[in-house]
């Protein structure tokens, strides 16, 4: 029986990178009979093993990890759009009393690192996002009794998904908030829903199907489950509770009413994002070259000042297709609704 099979309620919480996920946040799913899941994306490896021992000191409750699969970026293409990137954020940055990032061109966020950590913790899950780990990463955390949850969204990728030895595909349409998990970071997603998705893939192989993306109503469940989907996961419906740590001005700008347009861009970090649509969209989006994860390294001070400053137009608002239906509720309230 895998980890989705024992599960009260078939809701996984959405594992959001950048502080949104908390150890509380996790703790609060899983309690309620979902699924938590951790963001190990931008955490140092002394963050994500605090993150983890933290996380099971507040819960009984199984929960995951998710990491970012690196991909190196090619940069004789793209070094002078980010360079010139780089230079429209000076007068934002200069503005909100800072400069933007540099570059690092052989960033892996920690990857091998990272890949160890998880093995020696054997969490009950760990995810991945943006790619394929290869198969003897995936024996080692299978090793140690963790399950192996891959994220896609596509059939190509749920293909390289299943032949690496994943035991659950998690698969992302594209109502998701946040970054797209294409695997291919300079491709352009594939516009398919969960239930597009659902329908596609599930002819291509008999392992559990996490339906992502938009989800956040009762309904949404219910017709992800009747679709074939053995659980879903849920982030945008959790981003004003309690326990996320979605930052003041990240969660002022949810509730705005001036900020109304929900669009996918590329302009905080090069990678396809479902944001609720802001004046950094509108200036920077043409800009932003397809070079992840240096756009982000490059953007990131400007955005941290602003969310300091409260400045909800020098963000990113990342935000489901159902973003406007969300609600300042504890965590549990909410995962308990959403299962009926």
């Amino acid at each position: 029986m895998g980890v989705l099979d024992r599960l009260d309620r078939p809701v996984v919480g959405a594992p959001m990178a950048g502080g949104v996920s908390t150890p509380r946040l996790v703790a609060a799913v899983g309690d309620a009979g979902g699924l938590g899941m951790l963001a190990a994306g931008y955490r140092t490896p002394e963050q994500l093993a605090a993150d983890l021992l933290t996380t099971r000191e507040l819960t009984a409750a199984p929960f995951g990890v998710n990491l970012f699969v690196p991909r190196r970026v090619d940069r004789a293409r793209h070094e002078a759009a980010v360079a010139a990137y780089r230079e429209a954020l000076l007068p934002l940055a200069a503005g909100l009393g800072t400069d933007p990032g540099w570059p690092s061109w052989e960033d892996t966020d920690h990857w091998e690192d990272k890949v160890a950590l998880v093995e020696a913790f054997a969490p009950a899950v760990v995810s991945c996002t943006f790619g394929v780990p290869g198969e003897d990463v995936v024996a080692r955390w299978r090793a140690v009794g963790a399950e192996v949850h891959l994220t896609v969204t596509s059939t190509a990728e749920a293909a390289a998904a299943v032949g690496a030895g994943a035991d659950v595909l998690v698969l992302q349409g594209h109502e998701a908030g946040g970054h797209r998990a294409t695997h291919d970071p300079e491709a352009e997603p594939v516009l398919i829903d969960h239930l597009g998705l659902l329908e596609t893939v599930r002819p291509l192989t008999d392992l559990p199907l996490v339906a992502a993306g938009g989800v956040t109503t009762a309904g949404d469940v219910r017709r992800a489950l009747e679709a074939g989907a053995s659980a879903v996961q849920v982030g945008t419906a959790l981003l004003l509770t309690n326990e996320s740590g979605a930052s003041p001005t990240y969660r002022a700008a949810l509730r705005d009413p001036a900020l109304t347009e929900r669009v996918t861009t590329r302009a905080f970090s090069g990678r396809v994002a479902g944001a609720v649509r802001n004046r950094f969209v509108d200036r920077y989006a043409v800009l932003a070259p397809p070079a992840f994860p240096v756009v982000d390294q490059v953007s990131r001070p400007v955005r941290v000042a602003a969310a300091r400053a409260g400045d909800v137009h020098a963000i990113h608002v990342w935000a489901g297709s159902g973003w406007q239906a969300c609600q300042e509720r504890p965590a549990a309230e909410i995962v308990r609704e959403l299962a009926g």
